[in-house]
């Protein structure tokens, strides 16, 4: 698979499908998700950002780069001390590759040691790919290999994990990412709802590739999950341009002042069912907790509104947020919330 990203920082495991999907606008996409066509089998339009917004990202990273490479080196020492010297990332793609390349790269210069990247897919209601999952287990031991990830939501990947993970003897189901504000593993960086300035961008910070694939007339058999490399964006490609700029802030893990913010005893699905519950949602897939995934309903779904923890309303985390969701006439309201700053709300499409 063709990406912008060099071999020696990830080896995609991935199909390369350039040219034979057309991108569908994201109204029309979405009324086909909500009438049952799953997801993975159509790509959006991807979104153009504004220069307006552009800047709010270049200030976010500049704002962000120090807690992100600080969650990063908590969580690589977490990973080292647990998972020992011949452990294998595996990211999950696309939002968890720059994520396993920092982690990479953070335990290369403070551990000395170079541990294998890989990314495979995984896709929420099709699973895991299993010819990805054949190739690692024909190269490593089943207990090496360590999914990654960007950040957890409400948890539906995890679940997605744990359950096509049972299929492969001796494969742990557990999951690294940078933030989980969900509370559902240990092995993260920090349980708060940090923004990480990836999640602001799609393929331009993601090496130039797509969301991951799977259609039976594109993905054979014997196939890896399908992406599309987008070489038409080379110029506006930031994807080494973050990894960089946070790689510039890693210090050793001695010299990370951890915050012990107190740990909220419910989950995270447990705020999201409220959510539902109060704005009459019966999809809790319409729900999308948390900076990353609100961002995502604005950069590539339908949204209804955004819910804003009004503690959070002037925080510089959400401004990029706060800018999509003008840009694109989406209500933002006040809703007081245990786990997250935003939350996301996609539109049922029967409504409109």
């Amino acid at each position: 698979m063709r990406s912008s990203y060099l071999e020696k920082d990830v080896v995609l495991l991935l199909k390369d499908i350039t040219g034979l999907i057309e991108p569908q606008p994201t109204e029309e996409r979405e009324r086909l998700i909500q009438s049952g066509k799953h997801y993975s089998e159509m790509l959006p339009i991807e979104y153009v950002p504004t220069d307006k917004y552009m800047q709010v990202y270049k200030e976010a990273l500049n704002n962000y780069a120090k807690p992100v490479a600080d969650a990063t080196g908590i969580l690589a020492d977490k990973i080292i001390k647990s998972r020992g010297k011949d452990v294998v990332l595996v990211s999950l793609a696309r939002a968890g590759i720059p994520i396993g390349i920092l982690i990479k790269r953070y335990i290369r210069l403070f551990f000395q040691i170079d541990v294998p990247h890989f990314s495979i897919s995984i896709i929420r209601g099709r699973g895991i790919d299993d010819n990805a999952m054949h190739y690692l287990l024909d190269r490593y031991r089943p207990q090496q290999l360590l999914f990654v990830d960007g950040w957890i939501g409400k948890g539906a990947i995890l679940n997605e994990l744990k359950k096509d993970i049972s299929a492969y003897e001796g494969v742990s189901d557990e999951i690294a990412v940078i933030a989980d504000p969900a509370n559902v593993t240990e092995l993260c960086g920090t349980h708060d709802d940090i923004l990480i300035p990836s999640s602001c961008l799609n393929s331009t910070v993601s090496g130039l590739i797509s969301r991951t694939v799977l259609r039976d007339d594109l993905i054979g058999t014997n196939d890896f999950h399908g992406a599309v490399y987008y070489e038409n964006l080379k110029e506006a490609d930031l994807s080494y341009e973050f990894i960089e700029q946070i790689e510039k802030e890693f210090v050793p893990v001695e010299q990370i002042a951890v915050v012990n913010n107190p740990q909220a005893e419910s989950t995270g699905m447990e705020e999201v069912q409220k959510i539902a519950g109060q704005f009459d949602i019966d999809d809790i897939n319409l729900v999308k907790p948390g900076i990353g995934e609100a961002t995502r309903v604005l950069l590539r779904r339908i949204p209804w509104k955004v819910l804003v923890d009004e503690r959070y309303l002037e925080s510089p985390d959400l401004q990029h947020l706060l800018r999509l969701a003008k840009e694109k006439h989406v209500p933002v309201e006040t809703y007081p919330m245990e786990h997250y700053k935003c939350c996301g709300l996609i539109k049922k499409m029967a409504d409109t």
